[in-house]
């Protein structure tokens, strides 16, 4: 339950339409209460009497209450759609705020499906919590002390039904939810893999149709669907069987109070009037233990929602501004001081070890090496996507954690290996590297990115509308925009995780000589191609996630077995 409370904590700006919808419920419940009283005074002294004054008054009586009723009712209604909207509007936002915060390697936790089921599915159950569990959990009760000391005070000998019907029904309810509670964890954790396995199919749909893998997915679809569909059938099935049980307890209920209420009407101490509001009390008493159960069953769910949100909030960030951050980067010096890392604690090899490398403010540096030698790796920890696990990393001459996150990563610019692009237009997309870049800036960046040759031919230019992804684009329309936009920060430093593979020989040398006219700007260039790096100022070899060599072009051909061999294999296809 804690996980509950702590979810329902975002409820704090709505706490008034909350508390209105309880108060409203409070009173409609009362006036529906209120109405077997006047029907048994209608039975009992109007009709025995024939006083017609009389049934008339009792009626406009129920009238009024059945009114009130109705208005407190679509009150409740307005007001429990104003809680459990804002409501989850906040859970929403302050997680996806949450989100924001994480590093790299927080990231590493949880799936994307995961993710985007947590706070669209499981935020639609704490929803429905509120919208379908206020009224039951409020009127429930409500009803059942109301109704019991009505019943009680009505006839205490026939309300002695009760004390024996209950806890039957307690037993039946502790059941039921002792069987459902883990099965609505396993629902939603059902409910991430579909999420990702059309969230996969969807994103590489080209290359689904490429290798006519269309019925692999679907059988991979199908099976994560049948898993979703075999564990909701479980649930449903355990859950269901509340409404037969209940169904049982009542109809034995009013059969047992017929019986002995039949008894008391021939003995003389009952009337035909009191039986019958105490029947519709009993209605009242038992349907109010059907809607305590169903809250019971949507709290069993909700606690499984709950807790998955809360890992949310709960996975502390691994990234963190010191105290008193440094806010101005004063160049683009690093160093590598014997940093070793890895992705995780428990991980029994580093990722990079011992690294130990000094690159001077404006200098090229390109960084080449096999597949899986951690290049990407080395140039991530400079902007702290992830943190080195031992020794330090610099930046102008101070340790990147005495930086402030928002300052570092402001003067660190970054092409990822993966391209990454928005829905929206090419002008949107650039801004993203600065949001108060002039016209001029823009087209300044594109032509250093070579970004303007193929703009141009575009009918709406930089207004151009990308799809998600750009998908629209080639893949080295997509390099180069991402190039530009990262020069409109007009970064200290600039790195290119292989960001110019899809682009050729002549436009790459171009997009070079652009940059070698910023002499202040850090260039670090990861490639596959030593035509990408050959005019560096110095080149780092890695092999294996350690420093294998560092050069110049000429020396590292001369000194370096492994550049050699890579230079020599790649000679051929210049």
């Amino acid at each position: 339950m804690q996980d509950l409370k702590r979810v329902f904590t975002h409820l704090g700006p709505f706490k008034k339409e909350f508390i209105l919808s309880i108060l409203f419920i409070i009173a409609e419940t009362g006036f529906e209460l209120t109405i077997p009283l006047i029907m048994a005074d209608i039975i009992d002294v109007g009709v025995q009497t024939r006083d017609i004054h009389y049934i008339c008054m009792k009626g406009v009586q129920m009238g009024f209450c059945a009114l009130f009723s109705l208005i407190t009712g679509l009150l409740y209604a307005r007001y429990a759609a104003r809680a459990a909207l804002g409501f989850g509007s906040g859970v929403r936002e302050a997680e996806f705020s949450r989100i924001q915060s994480y590093s790299f390697a927080n990231l590493d936790h949880f799936s994307t499906s995961s993710l985007i089921t947590r706070m669209t599915t499981d935020i639609t159950v704490m929803q429905n919590a509120i919208t379908g569990g206020i009224r039951p959990m409020v009127r429930g009760p409500v009803m059942l002390i109301m109704g019991l000391f009505l019943a009680f005070w009505m006839n205490a000998a026939l309300a002695l039904v009760f004390v024996i019907c209950t806890p039957v029904l307690a037993c039946i309810l502790f059941f039921i939810v002792r069987k459902v509670a883990p099965l609505y964890g396993k629902l939603q954790v059902c409910m991430d893999r579909v999420n990702a396995a059309i969230q996969e199919n969807l994103t590489a749909i080209r290359a689904v149709k490429a290798f006519v893998r269309e019925e692999y997915e679907e059988e991979v679809f199908e099976k994560a669907n049948r898993d979703l569909a075999d564990t909701s059938r479980t649930t449903f099935h355990f859950a269901v069987l509340n409404l037969p049980a209940f169904q049982l307890t009542m109809y034995t209920s009013i059969v047992l109070i017929l019986w002995f209420g039949g008894g008391f009407i021939q003995a003389g101490s009952m009337q035909v009037g009191e039986l019958t509001g105490f029947l519709s009390y009993v209605l009242q008493i038992v349907n109010s233990l059907m809607m305590i159960s169903n809250v019971f069953l949507m709290l069993t769910r909700s606690l499984a929602s709950a807790r998955r949100i809360n890992q949310v909030f709960d996975e502390t960030s691994t990234l963190s501004d010191p105290e008193n951050p440094c806010q101005v980067i004063p160049d683009g010096q690093i160093d590598f001081d014997h940093v070793s890392f890895k992705y995780k604690k428990e991980a029994k090899e580093y990722t990079l070890s011992d690294i130990d490398l000094h690159i001077e403010a404006g200098e090229t540096v390109g960084i080449i090496g096999g597949t899986g030698s951690s290049k990407s790796t080395l140039v991530q920890l400079i902007p702290r996507l992830y943190d080195a696990t031992s020794g330090s990393v610099r930046v102008g001459g101070r340790d990147v954690r005495s930086y402030s996150l928002e300052a570092l990563r402001d003067g660190v610019g970054i092409v990822l290996q993966k391209n990454v692009l928005f829905s929206g237009t090419i002008r949107e997309n650039l801004l993203w590297g600065n949001p108060r870049a002039t016209e001029a800036e823009l087209q300044a960046a594109c032509r250093a990115a070579c970004a303007d040759e193929f703009i141009r031919t575009l009918p709406e230019g930089l207004d151009t509308r990308l799809d998600q992804g750009g998908v629209n684009l080639s893949g080295g329309q997509r390099q180069r925009l991402c190039i530009a936009r990262a020069l409109l920060k007009r970064p200290k430093i600039l790195i290119f995780d292989d960001s110019t593979s899809a682009v050729d020989t002549a436009t790459e040398s171009r997009i070079r000589e652009a940059l070698e006219a910023i002499p202040s700007m850090t260039k670090l260039v990861i490639a596959q191609r030593i035509l990408s790096v050959m005019h560096a100022d110095k080149i780092v070899i890695l092999d294996d996630g350690r420093i294998h060599a560092v050069g110049t072009h000429q020396s590292l051909l001369a000194e370096s077995p492994i550049y050699r061999e890579i230079y020599e294999s790649q000679k051929g296809g210049r």
